[in-house]
């Protein structure tokens, strides 16, 4: 498939989900900027704030608004336009669309109706700052913003306390301090993580610390309570000489053993929970005695 917007021709058009810089417009990539101005029209989180991007581009392709308030009811008029042969381009206001932006609607729609969609990949703050945490990147898990109130942020932490992979989270600059003092109640405080903040931008942060250290180093100092956040934490994994397995994997292994014999039940629940498949192994002994 060609770069080039209208190159090749069907009867109708082809929305590109195209990822913007989310800081240093040196990201922006060659592209990106060729089909920014190739399309008939741009689909923007902002407009106001994507026409000075495409202003210090000199680009001067159309903008219409697709943000969380109006993408369910406008996104007929953009299917429309795609409908009718015109390309358009679907931006958020920094980084890739639908990555806790705007967009998923848009984008289900238009596959619905068999129209193409097409990526042009860029930055993205998630993985831009996995890249470089230090942390497990093999596998991984996003939760995107956790609650605004303390009682549901800790709600949902509590979900994934004994996650195995490493979390990732967005958070707004005001309530980072909250966060982090949530996650140290929850993760314990010797738990590793680290703070990306203002990812490619001037003041570009990224300090790796256990959580307790971290809340401390934030608590500390005003300038880390600003601008765009990304905290990563290292997945649970219980301590070598730690004899406790958690509920849910003696639910895990319990499931299996209904299914299977026990030592392929202790095995392969040893690989779908991260336990040392000796102690999954004891454990299902003693189960199967109880019984």
């Amino acid at each position: 498939m060609t770069d080039v917007p209208g190159a090749s021709k069907s009867t109708t058009g082809t929305l590109y989900v195209v990822a913007t810089p989310i800081g240093n417009l040196d990201d922006m990539s060659a592209r990106a900027l060729k089909v920014l101005g190739s399309v008939a029209l741009i689909a923007a989180e902002d407009t106001r704030h994507t026409v000075r991007l495409l202003q210090h581009f000199g680009i001067d392709t159309p903008l219409a608004a697709c943000h969380d308030h109006n993408e369910r009811d406008e996104g007929g008029r953009f299917l429309a336009r795609l409908q009718a042969g015109d390309d358009v381009a679907l931006v958020s206001d920094a980084g890739t669309p639908l990555i806790s932006d705007p967009g998923y609607h848009l984008v289900r729609q238009v596959r619905a109706a068999g129209i193409a969609v097409v990526p042009v990949p860029g930055p993205c703050a998630l993985i831009a700052a996995l890249s470089a945490a230090g942390l497990p990147s093999d596998r991984f898990i996003f939760e995107g913003f956790l609650p605004a109130k303390a009682v549901g942020r800790r709600a949902r932490l509590e979900q994934v306390k004994e996650e195995p992979r490493t979390l990732i989270f967005y958070e707004a600059p005001h309530r980072i301090l909250e966060c982090l003092e949530d996650m140290e109640a929850v993760f314990g405080a010797q738990r590793p993580a680290l703070l990306a903040r203002e990812i490619t931008k001037t003041f570009e942060t990224l300090k790796g610390l256990p959580l307790a250290e971290l809340r401390a180093f934030v608590a500390g100092d005003g300038n880390q309570q600003r601008g765009e956040c990304v905290v990563l934490v290292a997945g649970w994994s219980a301590p070598e000489d730690d004899q406790a397995i958690s509920d849910e994997a003696l639910r895990v292994l319990d499931l299996l053993l209904a299914e299977m014999p026990l030592k392929r039940a202790a095995a392969l629940a040893a690989q779908i929970t991260g336990v040392r498949k000796n102690l999954l192994y004891q454990a299902a002994l003693e189960r199967q005695q109880a019984h």
